[in-house]
Formats: structure tokens, sequence, C-alpha cells
């Protein structure tokens, strides 16, 4: 024969307060699980070092293979500015400004014409590494790049391999573009990179 059990008002109380806090240690405890902190030597990482990388970056868009492709038009309405104009380029990374230096790596990612007002890129890419010690390794950029200054400057906002926990940012400067027909460029890369 079934019991019934009497529970009083305090005692409900006292159950309920019971498993609320129950519950929040549950929580609490996968909280810890899903963040805390680590030792950086746990991932191996040593001392921060600063690297200074000066390259040269070839879009190439006319020609029979171009490094960059358009993949988003302009409206037919659009501005002396080319706004919205997208782009998508895989272009080389050489040791020198001759497209025939030797190859450092890869330039891939997008710009697009992100002003209304005057000719700026709003670029982002990720300089993958095909030689020497950083063989693998990519440094990732970003920002915002008014190509008609004789210096622009964009931001390392992460990196892979040995670049990892990377920071820092590139000095940009145009040495060749042909305006009035390819669009081709050439243009040099300060980067100064913080990473371990």
């Amino acid at each position: 024969m079934a019991r019934i059990v009497h529970i009083t008002v305090l005692q409900l109380l006292l159950i309920s307060s019971l498993l609320s806090s129950f519950s929040m240690i549950l929580v609490c405890a996968e909280d810890y699980e899903f963040v805390k902190s680590v030792n950086p030597k746990f991932l191996g990482l040593k001392k921060e070092k600063l690297t200074h990388i000066r390259l040269y970056w070839h879009d190439v868009v006319d020609g029979s293979n171009p490094s960059a492709v358009t993949i988003v038009q302009p409206p037919s309405n659009s501005s002396k500015t080319r706004f919205g104009l997208i782009r998508m380029f895989d272009n080389a990374l050489t040791q020198g400004p001759d497209p025939s230096s030797k190859l450092l790596g890869r330039a891939q990612g997008f710009y697009g014409f992100a002003s209304q007002e005057d000719i700026t890129l709003l670029l982002s890419q990720n300089f993958a590494f095909v030689h020497g010690k950083y063989n693998g390794s990519t440094i990732t950029l970003m920002g915002i790049n008014s190509i008609f200054n004789k210096v622009r400057e964009l931001s390392v906002i992460g990196g892979s391999g040995l670049f990892r926990f990377a920071r820092g940012y590139a000095l940009v400067t145009t040495q060749s573009f042909n305006a009035s027909k390819s669009e081709d460029a050439i243009v040099e890369y300060n980067i100064y990179v913080l990473h371990y």
C-alpha cells in the first residue's frame, strides 16, 4: 500500500535550495572545463620574439594566368572608386621585387574596394610560407589599404605554425602599379611580428 508523504513548506524550500546549489556546482564545474588558465610552457611556448620579414607581393590581374580575379563586379551605376568590386587572389611572395626572384610563399585572400570617396581597399589575407624555417607557417594580415598613400599599415592579427599567437603590423609600399592598362602591382611588405 502506498504511503502519503506530507512535505511542509519549509522542507520544500530546503529541498529546492539544495537542488539549486547542486545545479550551480555542476555549472561551475562545467565552466571550469570549458575555460581555464594554461601555463604557456605547457604548449611549448618559451620567450616571445620580434621578427622582421621583408618580401614582395605580386598582384597579377591581367594576362593569360592572373593571380587575382574579380569575383564580384560593382553595380553599373558605381562610383569612380569602383566601390563594391571584390577580387580573390593567390599572389606570389618573393624575396625581391623581380617576379622571377626566389619564391618565399603565397599571399591568399581577397580585397574589396570599400570606399565611396577614394580608392581604398579592405584587405584580408594569409601569407603561407613555403621556404626556409617558416615553411608551412602562416601570418594573417587585415586592414584598410589606401593604395595611393605612399606607406600604408596593416595589422597582423594571427598566424599558425611558428607564428602561433602572432601579432604586429606590416608597412606596405607600392613598388609599381600599372593603373592605365593591366592594374598589375608589385608591393613591398615590411612585417614586424611578435610570436613565440
